[in-house]
């Protein structure tokens, strides 16, 4: 249902893994995927955490941004692949040769989805990374990655990697909701997922959340592509 990923991060003064037992289990069946943060694995454990998700097939993405040499993040991927998680993000930035490239063969072997980042939605992305967004995407699409990250509250971002990497790659796109962008620009931009998160978890009603952003989405769709 819609095109949304459910971003997991629970607040502080919360007990983290109930808070997250209780969203996966409304949303397990709506949602495209889920994506686990390190500050939400480095609060409950990676083995508390994938008993949480022990008997889900959908897309679980551990959001790690790894940015390290080649064979450190294939270690990280290893002990990933011992899990429920699917897919990892990490950075492009750290470059093709014994960095992404690496990760890259080893995702594959391993049956991971790699997702590279390759805008941000913060100004800083301007200082550095937007100045090589060419550069990251072909980066990207070299490595055979399977996706990238960009961010729905820079539309023209989207739309500049999406002409960059035409069908090469799937887009996934943070910050709809509480970042400011409103549900379906990232899709109108060309990314195929948008990442949605305090606007569904935060939610008295996670559900009926859910149904309202994946409303607002399709309605966006309808309008851009008419």
């Amino acid at each position: 249902m819609g095109k949304v990923i459910v971003a997991l991060d629970p607040p502080e003064g919360v007990n983290p893994l109930d808070w997250v037992k209780q969203r996966y289990t409304s949303l397990k069946d709506l949602a495209e995927g889920f994506k686990v943060g390190l500050p939400l694995t480095l609060r409950v454990g990676l083995g508390k955490l994938n008993e949480v998700f022990r008997d889900y097939d959908g897309l679980l993405i551990a959001d790690l941004k790894l940015a390290d040499i080649g064979d450190i993040m294939v270690n990280v991927l290893e002990g990933l692949s011992k899990t429920k998680v699917n897919g990892v993000i990490a950075h492009a930035f750290v470059g093709y040769e014994d960095g992404v490239g690496k990760l890259a063969l080893k995702s594959k072997e391993l049956g991971i989805k790699l997702i590279t980042v390759v805008s941000m939605s913060h100004k800083g992305s301007l200082e550095f990374m937007d100045k090589h967004l060419n550069e990251l995407v072909e980066l990207s699409i070299k490595a055979g990655v399977w996706g990238v990250v960009a961010p729905a509250t820079r539309p023209d971002v989207v739309k500049r990697v999406r002409a960059l990497a035409g069908d090469k790659l799937k887009i996934l796109t943070p910050g709809v909701g509480f970042q400011g962008a409103p549900p379906g620009v990232g899709i109108c931009a060309g990314a195929d997922y948008e990442i949605v998160g305090r606007a569904i978890t935060s939610a008295a009603d996670p559900i009926k959340a859910f149904h309202d952003i994946v409303l607002k989405q399709e309605e966006a769709i309808k309008e851009c592509v008419s």
